[in-house]
């Protein structure tokens, strides 16, 4: 959430900021949100007028009943007031609860280092590491590859419907395998604690980090039977969600900054805007895996945080021996509550193209706002957290890159190095 004094400051440069994002309709009803401020800023006015008259009368009133006078006139006109004051309060109510709509739809303002463009194909490229491989064969895709390995798409679609995937034997154990691999890396090597949480979780925390109300489409909601007064609940999309609200409320230790929290999880998401993208195999799922980071950081730190969250993400490719590249989001491409985003992008020999496969991204003060998770500065005084989260990775499509880029002529795949251990001593799959 944006702060509204910003707003109330410079609405023309928050307005222009807001429109570098590209979007074909305005964020904001500027006369509206003027209308609403002059309202409010009239009322409130008036209200600080009748209390003032409010309080001047109750001090007439106790001295006239100290003197034993007839004090009726100042107690009927007190009477009066209150009911102004009640009606005040509940005009002023409403506006505020509009206001705070205005603000709620509002997406973070982008930092000044994003490149401005109107949707991925502004994305700058900034690196790459690794070369794609060399193929002697035309190299299959992992639906191709994953199938005959165990990867069992039409037994997911029978239990749940289409873009879920049921997996059997050594290609489940690739999964779990990849999983684990990247908690220990993520724990051991970057300092980050592992945690795991609620997969449902109440609507209050997702207005928290953002997902709602602007998605609450891509959500999966929760109804459970009989219950008829149970709280509005949703399936997480990310474990972001739960571990970045794990300080909602709080007002932490300066001294306890930064705080690095790691979980596995499923995330659910409907998709509801991806109608017919991606429907071959694992890449676009209802339900997947994902190692998530996130740090809650002091703001003077969180640019440099968010550079150490890339290289923490990149490091599990490296580990892989995966190629890669990472990209600056453009404008249009940013996501709603992130300032600055980079994403790391696989490449996968199947489909002769990278493909994301985690995106790291600088909320600033956004979710903070929201959730009103702060600090005790220097100073004393309280001042709003800066938050990050970034995938470290998601697993599927780890799995994914895996397979494509460690397929053999015979349809095996040679597993890297560094899962040997997480495999019992296994090198490889067979078909």
């Amino acid at each position: 959430m944006l702060d509204i004094n910003l707003l109330r400051r410079d609405l023309d440069g928050v307005v222009a900021r807001l429109e570098k994002r590209k979007q074909p309709q305005p964020f904001l009803d500027v006369a509206r949100f003027r209308t609403l401020e002059a309202e409010r800023k009239t009322l409130q006015t008036r209200v600080e007028e009748l209390q003032a008259q409010r309080n001047s009368l109750s001090k007439q009133i106790g001295q006239l009943k100290a003197k034993g006078q007839d004090a009726s006139a100042p107690m009927a006109e007190v009477g009066r007031i209150a009911e102004g004051l009640s009606e005040g309060a509940a005009v002023l109510e409403h506006i505020q609860t509009e206001l705070n709509g205005m603000l709620m739809s509002l997406p973070n303002l982008l930092h000044d280092s994003v490149p401005v463009g109107a949707d991925d194909s502004a994305n700058v490229e900034l690196r790459r590491w690794g070369e794609p491989r060399r193929f002697e064969f035309k190299p299959r895709d992992h639906v191709d590859l994953g199938v005959p390995l165990g990867m069992d798409f039409d037994t997911g679609a029978l239990l749940s419907g289409s873009r879920f995937t049921f997996m059997r034997g050594g290609i489940a154990r690739l999964h779990r395998a990849l999983a684990q691999f990247m908690l220990d890396v993520q724990t051991a090597e970057h300092g980050y604690t592992e945690c795991y949480t609620p997969y449902i979780v109440n609507r209050e925390v997702l207005e928290g980090t953002g997902q709602l109300p602007k998605f609450k489409d891509d959500m999966f909601w929760v109804l459970r039977g009989g219950d008829e007064e149970q709280p509005e609940q949703y399936l997480i999309s990310t474990s972001e969600i739960s571990l970045t609200n794990s300080v909602r409320g709080q007002i932490l230790d300066a001294a306890a900054l930064p705080i690095r929290l790691t979980a596995h999880s499923p995330c659910f998401r409907s998709e509801a805007g991806s109608a017919g993208r991606d429907t071959r195999g694992m890449i676009r799922q209802h339900q997947f895996d994902k190692v998530e980071m996130v740090q809650v950081v002091h703001p003077d730190h969180s640019y440099d945080a968010l550079e150490l969250m890339v290289g923490h993400a990149e490091a599990i490719l490296r580990k892989l021996k995966l190629p890669y590249r990472v990209v600056a989001l453009s404008s249009g491409d940013v996501g709603f509550g992130s300032a600055k985003t980079y994403d790391l992008e696989v490449w996968m020999p199947g489909q002769d193209t990278y493909r994301e496969i985690s995106s790291c991204s600088n909320c600033e003060a956004f979710q903070a706002r929201r959730m009103q998770a702060r600090f005790r500065n220097a100073q004393g005084k309280t001042e709003y957290v800066h938050t990050l989260n970034g995938s470290g990775l998601a697993v599927g499509r780890t799995l994914v890159a895996v397979l494509e880029n460690g397929q053999r002529a015979d349809g095996s795949i040679a597993l890297p190095e560094v899962l040997w251990p997480y495999m019992g001593g296994l090198k490889e799959l067979q078909p």
